[in-house]
C-alpha cells in the first residue's frame, strides 16, 4: 500500500482519512498548538503538549480501521458541561474509578491501563480541576503523557496499542509551549489559535496578512522526528483540508519539516476547502495558494515550488452560493499557478460543504500510484 503523510486538523479530513483506512499507510500530522477546549484547561493545568487534535485524529482511524469499539467509545465521551464543578468532578469519577459499564466489561489489563493514565491525570491536575465538557480521551493521553515522563510520541503509541490502531499519528512538534498568532492586514495582532479561528466579522473582512509560531522561551519551534521519519518514507504529502491559518499554514513555520519537504521528491498536493470560513473571508482558493507558495519562497528560497498538485471543487453555481454563514471557495486566479489544477465535484452529497472523503481518497492514491509507476 502506499504511504500518504496528510497534515491536518484534528477533524476537518475525517472522511478522507476513513476512506483512506485500509487503502493506503496512513500518518496523520496534526497541530500542536491548540488553545481551545478540553485542550487548553490542560495546557494551562499541568503545561502539556496540546492533545485534542491528537485524541480525534486518533479516534478517526480507529473508526476507520473498523476498531470502534469500547475503548474508543470511552475516549470519545465527553463529560456535561451545564454542572457544577463538584458534580462534574463526581461524573469523573464515574469513569476514574471504574464504574462506567463499557469499563466494566473491559478485560482487566486493558480496563488497568485506562485506569491508571485517569488516575495519573486525576493525582496530577487536583480535585480543583473543572473537569466540565472535558474529553474522557484527552484525560486519558494527557495521564498517559505524565505516566510516561512526558513524552507524548510514547503516549499516543500506547494509545494506538490499547484501541488496536494501525495507522499513525504524530503532532508536527512536540514543544508543550506553542503559540499561534496571526496580523491582520491592518496591523493588528491576534493571539491565540483558539481566538483566531473565531475572529469577529469586522476583522475577518480585514483579513489576516500573516502568521507566527512561536515558544514561550523564543527559540524557533522544532519538529517530532516521527514527523521527519514519516515525510521522508512518503509515496505522497497533503495538507488539509483544514483551517488554512490555525490548521495548515503554521507547519511551514517549523523549520527542520520545511527541510524535510525539500528533501521529498513525491507528489505534494493541497485539498482546497469546500467553503470559506472566518479565517478565509473573501478569498478564493488562488490567493490562499499563492500565499502558501509566498510562504514557501520566504522558508526555502532555493527550493522551487511546495505544491505539485491542487484539488478544487468544481462550484457549480453562477451566482454566490452559502451553506450557514460561509460561502463556496472559489477557484480565483489561475495565471501565477506553478501546480497542476486537478478540479472535480469534491462536496459530499450528503453533507454540504463538506468533502466527499471517497472522491478525495481515490485522486490521491490514483496519484500516488502514478508517481510509483514513473520512478520505476
Amino acid at each position: 500500500m502506499k504511504r500518504i503523510v496528510l497534515f491536518s486538523g484534528g477533524s476537518a479530513c475525517r472522511a478522507i482519512n476513513i476512506a483512506l483506512c485500509g487503502k493506503a499507510q496512513l500518518t496523520r500530522i496534526v497541530p500542536a498548538w491548540d488553545s481551545g477546549g478540553s485542550s487548553k484547561i490542560i495546557r494551562e493545568r499541568i503545561g502539556l503538549l496540546a492533545v485534542g487534535d491528537l485524541r480525534q485524529a486518533l479516534m478517526t482511524m480507529a473508526h476507520g480501521e473498523g476498531r470502534a469499539g469500547d475503548v474508543v467509545k470511552i475516549c470519545n465521551a465527553r463529560l456535561s458541561s451545564n454542572l457544577g464543578k463538584d458534580e462534574a468532578l463526581s461524573e469523573f469519577l464515574f469513569y476514574s474509578q471504574g464504574r462506567h459499564p463499557l469499563l466494566e466489561r473491559m478485560e482487566p489489563g486493558l480496563r488497568g491501563a485506562i485506569l491508571n493514565y485517569l488516575k495519573t491525570f486525576s493525582s496530577t491536575v487536583g480535585n480543583d480541576f473543572d473537569f466540565r465538557n472535558g474529553s474522557i480521551g484527552n484525560f486519558i493521553l494527557a495521564g498517559a503523557t505524565l505516566a510516561h515522563n512526558g513524552d507524548v510520541n510514547t503516549a499516543v503509541f500506547v494509545f494506538r496499542k490499547l484501541c488496536s490502531i494501525e495507522g499513525d499519528v504524530w503532532a508536527s512538534s512536540l514543544d508543550s509551549d506553542l503559540t499561534l498568532s496571526a496580523t491582520l492586514k491592518n496591523g493588528k495582532r491576534v493571539d491565540r489559535q483558539d481566538v483566531i479561528t473565531k475572529l469577529s466579522e469586522e476583522d475577518a473582512k480585514v483579513g489576516i496578512a500573516e502568521i507566527e509560531l512561536s515558544t514561550a522561551s523564543g527559540t524557533p519551534p522544532t519538529a517530532n522526528t516521527a514527523v521527519i521519519e514519516a515525510l521522508a518514507r512518503a509515496d505522497l504529502i497533503a495538507f488539509g483540508p483544514g483551517s488554512f491559518y490555525t490548521s495548515l499554514l503554521p507547519h511551514l513555520h517549523i523549520a527542520e519539516i520545511a527541510d524535510a519537504l525539500a528533501d521529498v521528491r513525491c507528489p505534494r498536493v493541497w485539498i482546497g476547502n469546500v467553503l470559506q470560513c472566518r479565517e478565509t473571508t473573501d478569498r478564493s482558493l488562488g490567493d490562499l495558494l499563492q500565499g502558501v507558495e509566498a510562504l514557501w519562497a520566504r522558508v526555502q528560497p532555493q527550493q522551487g515550488r511546495l505544491l505539485t498538485h491542487a484539488l478544487e471543487n468544481r462550484v457549480l453555481f453562477p451566482f454566490e452560493k452559502t451553506v450557514g454563514a460561509f460561502s463556496y471557495l472559489s477557484h480565483g486566479p489561475s495565471s501565477n499557478e506553478t501546480y497542476e489544477a486537478i478540479t472535480g465535484e469534491y462536496e459530499d452529497a450528503w453533507s454540504r460543504g463538506q468533502h466527499d472523503g471517497q472522491a478525495i481518497a481515490n485522486v490521491l492514491l490514483d496519484l500516488a500510484s502514478r508517481q510509483s509507476a514513473t520512478t520505476k
